[in-house]
């Protein structure tokens, strides 16, 4: 981990029992909810699927808020067109009033044009783990 080029940010989420999010020595609230899902794009549009999840962390848009601590977009490795994403979050009321807004309405409106067949999503309960954001 390079320290102090201000490119790599670092958060590291300890036990249940004691979890806050350490970032650059600034302590954040708890990750206490999770969200997953698997996306399927149509054949050849992977890559616009992904820019799509993505630009759920542009200012007005969900991920961007201050309760959302963790936004994790992944390729899989065997078919560039299926996107992981995991979320975690402050809270699971946070997640929803957050995705309940305009904003958000809008972006997921704009996936149907991109999925093949259904998606996958879960609810996770964060227990332990460490991130680390470029």
């Amino acid at each position: 981990m390079r320290r102090g080029s201000g490119k790599i940010r670092t958060g590291i989420l300890y036990s249940l029992e004691a979890s806050w999010w350490l970032d650059g020595g600034m302590t954040q609230p708890p990750v206490t909810y999770g969200f997953s899902a698997t996306m399927t794009a149509r054949a050849g549009l992977g890559d616009e699927l992904i820019a799509l999840v993505l630009s759920g962390l542009d200012e007005g848009n969900p991920a961007a808020s201050e309760y959302c601590l963790v936004y994790l977009v992944s390729r899989s490795a065997t078919n560039p067109d299926v996107i992981h994403l995991i979320e975690g979050w402050t809270s699971e009321e946070d997640h929803h009033r957050l995705f309940a807004s305009e904003a958000a309405k809008a972006l997921v409106a704009r996936f149907s044009e991109l999925l093949e067949g259904e998606s996958s999503y879960g609810d996770l309960v964060p227990v332990g783990g460490k991130a680390v954001f470029a």
